[in-house]
């Protein structure tokens, strides 16, 4: 048994089972960077939620009104849109976005709407020198200024600057384009921070995406990126992972606003499961056959005599990364070569940090307060000194398609399932909630709370 950890909040304690995170780390071969053990949890109180946050139409109409417009959302990757003329649609809460890469390299954005009777100029991504409207021909240059208006003499008070597309602020960071409505407010390294200073260890911006996938899910989006800010869940839902996944033993941690992180340990048996009589060589076993994050089923790992699972897993997880992208990782931590560290960004961006493979989600309402389309990218690193790589598109599953008839997602698509499968009676339950309450863990569950602060202070303005 480890003692409790003291933290903010005298009587707020952790996991008293099982083998800490600071501990784990600290019998690791290598040392983590400071951000990733410094303590970073705050006591946020205890107090339950109100269920209305999921399921009023009052309250989502304000999300749209006080919130969405006023944040940084993450639109595109780069490599969606790598040359002059590509463009991504990017649709959220009513509004919908065309980002189009410019002539010089650039980025800008507009809202996808024709200045004459507001048809929308584009349904879905592509390439174009130009935009034109289908309804009645106006036609747009990619910087959005007008480059043709048929009967332009029955327009004598319509200026080309009055006939421009409207712009959005657009901003990019780690290969990701993000949008915001509102003039005012921080810049996006300021929204973000200090991800961005995080991430140096992690570019993601030496990246591309091998998969992208995106399901409707019936549940509000908060709900549905809730179940993804917590590891409580595992032991219930993901039981096939207890046996290497040190889930209710995650680290967890917040920064400002927007910005917070689960860290959690792999490699390592479940704080809840009688592993007295595991060897190191059976926790790895168990990971390999079933964790999708390993370096496959068909590849084995042994442990030598005297190693952890941990140890030996990372050491050949640095082998197989080297060997697949000429970068040296030797110097990296075991856990940012192993484990799931799983950031969030304020409201609806999720990246994974370390090392293999970096997991993205998303989140979106789609098209109300009931359902949400939920995407999973996977972005591996480019081989050094390689070529620039373009995305796969995105392929959305029709509503008898799981997750796990996606072989590119390996075992992640049935963990998704998993998931998936508590989301319709969630939203189910808490519409019938006769005590309209939610209960949240004050550690485990301080990353939810978190959230619902953040969104407070955009509702209370």
């Amino acid at each position: 048994m480890k003692k409790d950890i003291p933290v903010s909040q005298p009587g707020v304690a952790r996991c008293p089972q099982g083998t800490s995170w600071e501990e784990l780390v600290a019998n690791d071969s290598r040392s983590l960077p400071d951000f990733l053990v410094q303590e970073s949890y705050q006591y946020l109180g205890s107090e339950p939620l109100d269920s209305a946050r999921y399921t009023s139409e009052i309250f989502f109409e304000a999300e749209k009104i006080k919130m969405w417009p006023y944040v940084w959302q993450y639109a595109a990757r780069d490599e969606d849109m790598p040359n002059p003329g590509d463009y991504v649609v990017y649709d959220n809460v009513g509004r919908s976005f065309l980002i189009v890469r410019q002539d010089d390299g650039s980025v800008r954005a507009f809202y996808n709407v024709c200045r004459h009777r507001g048809r929308q100029l584009r349904s879905g991504s592509g390439s174009a020198n130009e935009f034109r409207c289908s309804f009645h021909g106006w036609t747009f240059n990619k910087d959005g200024s007008i480059k043709h208006i048929p009967c332009r003499w029955d327009f004598p008070t319509v200026t080309d600057e009055a006939a421009k597309l409207d712009e959005v602020n657009v901003a990019c960071w780690g290969g990701y384009i993000f949008v915001r409505e509102s003039e005012t407010g921080p810049s996006l390294e300021e929204f973000l921070d200090p991800l961005p200073i995080f991430f140096k260890r992690w570019p993601h911006e030496e990246c591309h995406t091998v998969v992208n996938v995106g399901k409707v899910i019936h549940a509000n989006w908060k709900a549905t990126a809730e179940a993804f800010m917590e590891t409580y869940h595992a032991p219930e839902t993901h039981p096939q992972l207890s046996n290497f996944v040190g889930d209710i033993n995650a680290f967890y941690g917040m920064w400002g606003d927007n910005v917070n992180l689960d860290l959690t340990p792999f490699a390592t048996p479940s704080p809840l499961v009688d592993s007295s009589q595991k060897t190191q060589q059976d926790i790895i076993d168990e990971y390999v056959k079933y964790n999708g994050r390993s370096e496959g089923a068909d590849t084995g790992c042994d442990v030598p005599e005297g190693e952890t699972a941990r140890r030996a897993l990372a050491a050949v997880t640095r082998e197989r990364y080297k060997a697949e992208t000429g970068r040296d990782v030797d110097h990296i931590s075991d856990a940012e070569m192993i484990d799931a560290l799983t950031f969030n960004v304020f409201p609806n961006f999720s990246p994974w940090g370390g090392y293999m493979p970096r997991i993205v989600y998303r989140w979106r309402p789609w098209p109300d307060h009931r359902s949400t389309l939920m995407e999973v990218r996977i972005l591996l690193p480019l081989v050094k000194d390689g070529a620039p790589l373009r995305s796969v598109p995105l392929r959305i599953l029709e509503e008898h398609e799981p997750w796990s008839t996606v072989p590119e997602l390996g075992a992640l698509g049935h963990i998704f399932d998993q998931d998936m499968a508590n989301l319709s009676f969630v939203q189910l339950g808490l519409e019938a909630s006769p005590r309209g309450q939610v209960q949240l863990g004050d550690y485990q569950e301080v990353r939810i709370r978190h959230f619902h602060r953040t969104l407070d202070k955009y509702l209370n303005n």
